[in-house]
């Protein structure tokens, strides 16, 4: 035989051989709870820039740029430079998948929440932790819409899944499904007897973090609507019908997720509703509300005509409780008050940190979710192995330890964190000088959660993906018409039982009458009380005045509106000029849907916004030219941009209110007309480009922000 071929075939055998222990070094890697890097920690200065998708600048990107196995639509090979997956179609005209493993349903509800979650994102140069980006950052802007936002997706991820473990603990407990609760009961009573609890405990997390199907077999699936958390039988949901299989009320529902985003919304409508009553000591009319921005006053100095004539929601409830309290005779006037200003900048002051704590619950909930049951593109089983990793010292540790040194240890940690500041406080200081910011090397989305994305980290990357492909992912279908009150279809996927036994015990008759629609359930209360503080009632001479104010207010618009116009034409004010067209049609606003133009304004101007993906570089620019509107999604380059702009040269993108929130309010009331809203581009250089009257403001934002090699950050 030749030598040389012999060497040859050695050396590849060695290359092969070193490629898979990579490999397999790498694969152990992803299983170890290290952080990614420590590099932000050890070397903060340092930072990477990345220009285009290609060049895999965080995990996100590297996902969105990989070659999959299950595609989709937006994942197939073609030859156009942008696709149109169906921006002007209905939702069962879309062609299903668009990406790969993930139905239709539930992607378009991951953008719509994602859509409402992210106002304000910033370019980082920073080394991103866990290896994704769209992390919050310490130094978020705080505003009520965002506390809002916060609260809402609080509800939608935490209440309603703690919600969810409540009822299946009632099932447990009532024993109407008696041979789970038997298996469970015996299992729970042989480890008791044999001091095995923690280790059969410890046993059973592994399995229903490592085996999926486990789920379903330990705690079989059943809509939370229709269980009762007192008796864990079966009830009517509080819609008075089941339209929707993971909602607290059961309420019916267009689109997957949209009756849980409504009661998000109620909820904190509720909570402000009550408030708002007992600071004034009555129900108020009308629910508050909130929107992004609230540019109220001009650059000459001079507040918006229709800033000007719509009422401060606020002050007015201020104003009904201090005029309450001083006729109750309860306190001084209050410009008396020295207690006023303090603790309003006391209570405004810690909103920051409350909202950003809300949203870290959120955000490890969700990562610990999507750990559990990941979504395609992300890794099927590194982050279940991982988790099951970290219980194994519990197992094992449990097996050679006893209660009574378990009860022992705790008692001295307890005293010793108690007792032990002085020893502590300097531990920490010479750990902080030693090793600053260590505290952010041990988080969790850097250790036990590397890797694991939040939703929205989750929807950034299947957006990138369209991005990639060059087929944008259509934004979610709207649907204006109410959705029937119809029971929803029930198959074994959202109801059954272990074994042989009927789901919650209950008869075909039983569940029948539960799941179907009854108008009369979703008014009763738990007493004349409740309902006497619920109550919304208006006399004759009330809804007259009401319908007064509403007339006049709306004359009082319109000519504040046309003052706009005005002032735009005869001085040239920018803000006059930003709320050019602010205010839709009274038939609804008609619109090129994209994917490559959006209808918008720029400094009052019509036109466009387009996006141009033919060059090398990917630009988005605006122009006035009227032969846009023939071409549909077809990209020119022959039209005349005002200003152009390349995606790789945005460092920050900011939604922003078409009106200040006051005004957006009353034109709702008074209009009752949709006010379009706002995008801000700030580039490298400093430049910053406000687009108004955009109708299909989160879609191109959407793009923008999946588009380039950028690492964001949420502001």
């Amino acid at each position: 035989m030749d030598p040389a071929a012999v060497e040859s075939a050695e050396t590849t055998t060695e290359g092969t051989a070193t490629s898979q222990l990579a490999e397999i070094g790498k694969a152990v890697e992803e299983l170890l709870p290290v952080p990614h890097t420590t590099q932000p920690v050890t070397d903060p200065g340092h930072g990477q820039v990345s220009h285009s998708l290609a060049q895999d600048a965080t995990l996100s990107h590297a996902l969105a740029t990989d070659d999959h196995e299950d595609k989709g639509l937006a994942q197939q090979d073609h030859d156009n430079e942008v696709v149109d997956l169906g921006w002007n179609q209905k939702k069962q005209e879309i062609a299903e998948p668009l990406v790969g493993g993930l139905d239709n349903e539930e992607l378009w509800m991951l953008i719509r929440r994602f859509d409402k979650q992210l106002y304000h994102v910033k370019a980082t140069r920073a080394i991103v932790p866990g290896g994704l980006d769209l992390n919050i950052s310490d130094d978020e802007d705080f505003s009520p819409d965002k506390l809002r936002a916060n609260l809402e997706r609080l509800y939608m991820t935490v209440a309603v899944g703690l919600l969810a473990t409540v009822k299946h603990i009632a099932r447990l407990r009532s024993w109407r499904e008696t041979r789970r609760t038997a298996c469970f009961a015996g299992t729970y009573f042989v480890a008791w007897l044999l001091d095995l609890l923690v280790p059969v405990l410890a046993l059973a997390l592994i399995g229903l973090v490592v085996y999926p199907p486990c789920r379903d077999v330990m705690f079989p699936p059943a809509p939370v609507a229709l269980v009762d958390a007192k008796s864990g039988g079966i009830q009517k949901p509080k819609a008075g019908v089941l339209g929707s299989h993971d909602s607290a009320t059961g309420a019916a529902e267009n689109h997957r997720g949209e009756a849980v985003e409504q009661e998000a919304s109620n909820f904190v409508n509720g909570i402000a509703s009550i408030a708002l009553s007992s600071t004034t000591g009555k129900h108020p009319n009308d629910g508050p509300g909130g929107s992004d921005d609230d540019d109220d006053d001009d650059h000459d100095g001079r507040g918006a005509p229709a800033e000007s004539a719509a009422p401060d929601p606020t002050a007015i409830a201020v104003g009904a409780a201090n005029a309450k309290d001083v006729a109750a005779g309860g306190r001084p006037h209050p410009s008396k008050d020295k207690t006023k200003v303090p603790m309003e900048t006391a209570m405004w002051t810690k909103m920051r940190p409350v909202m950003h704590a809300l949203a870290d619950v959120a955000d490890t909930w969700e990562r610990f979710g999507n750990a559990l049951s990941p979504t395609s593109p992300f890794p099927k089983d590194v982050y279940r192995l991982r988790l099951a990793l970290m219980l194994l010292p519990l197992f094992f540790g449990s097996l050679v330890t006893s209660s009574y040194m378990v009860v022992k240890g705790a008692t001295f940690i307890f005293g010793f964190v108690f007792f032990g500041d002085p020893i502590l406080s300097r531990a920490l200081a010479l750990l902080n000088r030693k090793f600053p910011h260590w505290d952010k090397v041990l988080e969790l989305r850097n250790t036990v959660l590397k890797g694991v994305p939040t939703n929205a980290q989750l929807t950034l990357t299947l957006l990138r993906i369209g991005e990639a492909n060059k087929a944008p992912l259509p934004p979610p279908p709207s649907i204006t018409a109410p959705p029937p009150d119809q029971p929803a279809a029930i198959t074994d996927e959202q109801l059954r039982a272990t074994g042989a036994e009927p789901p919650l015990n209950a008869t075909d008759a039983e569940l029948d009458a539960a799941i179907q629609h009854d108008p009369s359930t979703a008014h009763e209360t738990d007493g004349a009380d409740i309902e006497a503080s619920k109550a919304h009632k208006h006399g004759k001479k009330a809804s007259k005045i009401i319908g007064f104010f509403k007339g006049t207010t709306k004359g009082a618009l319109k000519t504040a509106m046309g003052t706009d116009a005005a002032r735009a034409k005869a001085t040239g004010s920018s803000r006059a000029r930003d709320r050019l067209g602010v205010v839709a049609p009274a038939g609804g606003v008609s619109h090129l849907s994209g994917p490559v133009d959006f209808q918008a304004r720029f400094k009052g101007h019509k036109g466009h916004v387009y996006i141009t993906a033919k060059s090398t570089i990917p630009a988005v620019a605006f122009s006035t030219d009227s032969t846009i509107e023939k071409i549909g999604s077809q990209e020119r380059e022959d039209l005349h941009a005002r200003w152009t702009v390349a995606v790789a040269d945005i460092v920050e993108l900011r939604k922003f209110g078409g009106y200040g929130w006051k005004t957006k309010l009353v034109v709702g009331w008074a209009l009752e007309r949709e006010v379009t809203d706002g995008l801000e581009i700030t580039t490298r250089q400093g430049d910053k480009l406000r687009i108004t009257a955009l109708p299909l403001r989160n879609a191109l934002f959407d793009r923008l922000v999946a588009m380039g090699g950028q690492k964001w950050e949420s502001w």
